[in-house]
């Protein structure tokens, strides 16, 4: 699955999970899943990259079984391949500006920041070819 996608993206990378990993499940799109994963990555993921350098992808797709034994909700986006979760290691200034980047320079359907219980923050965005909503907020998980 190290088959590149977009400039600065392999399969691979869209789909590692240490969850996965650990508990023997195939975290393998289907091809329809790979077209958006390709979509997210070209369109939204790629011009990220490229203007603010390396980003990290705590979480991409999510097979069916994967996204509910993490708690993802059933209709998660990160099931059809468009959506991933952008790590921020402890530099909240640099997360906001690859929010605020995200917001202002490329179409995206979701864009949220969120925040768990235990303090930790990331980007969630999303890419529909189908129509973008453009939504973006805050969220913090309880």
């Amino acid at each position: 699955m190290n088959i590149k996608i977009a400039k600065y993206f392999t399969l691979a990378e869209m789909c590692a999970s240490e969850t996965a990993k650990a508990r023997g499940i195939k975290n393998q799109p289907t091809v329809t899943e790979v077209v958006n994963l390709t979509l997210l990555c070209t369109k939204v993921l790629d011009p990220l990259r490229a203007v603010n350098g390396p980003i990290t992808i705590n979480s991409g797709y999510r097979c069916p079984s994967l996204n509910s034994l993490v708690g993802g909700v059933s209709n998660s986006q990160h099931v059809t391949g468009q959506a991933a979760d952008i790590s921020i290691k402890g530099d909240i200034a640099y997360g906001k500006k690859l929010f605020n980047w995200i917001k202002t320079h490329v179409d995206y359907d979701q864009l949220i920041w969120e925040k768990n219980k235990q303090g930790t923050y990331w980007i969630h965005v999303s890419y529909n070819f189908d129509g973008n909503r453009k939504q973006a907020f805050e969220l913090t998980k309880k």
